[in-house]
């Protein structure tokens, strides 16, 4: 079967942007932060061993240190440059641990895991049920897994505007809330909660967004793009196709929607639903669902 994503590329592209990623990823930032505040589902509980999948930087690394000082902290990311950013916001007197590995391939023990963080990385992974079964399979019964995603209304524009001019795809298609929600439960999480906030940054041009997007390490990693640059006649193609959506202000809108779930891992043996037999029982419309919009 053909991937949809380039791991390599993935890899390669978010290496490449170690040193320019916390001053361009300023949503990632908010987002991490609403992501963050829901630690506080745990209450007074203290975990003893905290993962952060995708940790890039390390900035939720060292929120969570901070927040739980005697608590182990992984900081888990598949970018060795990535890693080498966290170990400078992970300071000498209050460290974390930092591991290279892919999120599709947790190296932890079973049932070794109170929490799992994850912030906008799974959309670089395709088998949500099969990632989600390795977070079911680290945590502990009763295990924490936040996480969140961009959904399908991420770079709309600049997705539409580049398929007016070529059609070679530019941009991922993210997936919807019920897909994300149907994979937790495929894979045995009991209560999820979603959320979906909406967000719009605005540019100067297209180029502006082009070079966020490359500082950030979020370029194209679509296993069937294009495999020479884009040409100067399709990039002013798409330049012209967006340039309709120009506000009163001046800039450019771009759309982007991020997913938050928060679930619970399973008591020992409860089943996962495979090959198409029914094991869950809760329908994805039964998952509570909450928008904001900003």
């Amino acid at each position: 079967m053909t991937s949809t994503f380039d791991p390599r590329h993935v890899r390669r592209a978010f290496a490449r942007a170690a040193s320019t990623y916390t001053a361009a990823a300023a949503l990632q930032s908010e987002a991490e932060a609403r992501l963050l505040e829901s630690l506080d589902y745990l209450g007074e509980q203290v975990p003893k061993v905290v993962l952060d999948v995708g940790a890039g930087p390390g900035h939720a690394s060292a929120a969570i240190k901070k927040r739980w000082p005697k608590a182990q902290v992984i900081a888990l990311d598949q970018a060795m440059p990535m890693l080498r950013q966290a170990r400078k916001a992970a300071g000498w007197w209050k460290p974390f641990t930092q591991v290279c590995a892919d999120a599709r391939a947790l190296p932890v023990a079973d049932g070794s895991v109170d929490v799992i963080f994850s912030n906008l990385c799974l959309q670089w992974v395709e088998d949500l049920p099969a990632v989600f079964a390795g977070f079911r399979r680290a945590l502990r019964p009763g295990g924490l897994l936040l996480c969140s995603t961009f959904g399908p209304e991420t770079l709309i524009e600049l997705r539409e505007a580049f398929a007016q001019t070529d059609p070679a795809p530019h941009v991922s298609r993210f997936p919807p809330i019920a897909q994300f929600g149907d994979a937790l439960l495929m894979s045995g999480f009991r209560d999820p909660v979603l959320d979906r906030d909406l967000f719009t940054l605005t540019y100067n041009d297209l180029p502006a967004l082009m070079r966020e997007l490359r500082a950030m390490g979020a370029t194209n990693a679509l296993s069937n793009r294009r495999a020479t640059l884009t040409g100067r006649g399709r990039f002013a193609a798409a330049s012209a196709a967006y340039e309709p959506l120009r506000r009163p202000d001046g800039t450019l809108p771009s759309s982007w929607e991020v997913i938050y779930a928060h679930a619970w891992a399973p008591a020992p043996g409860a089943p996962i639903r495979e090959h198409g037999h029914e094991v869950a029982s809760v329908p994805v419309s039964a998952i509570p669902i909450r928008r904001r919009i900003d």
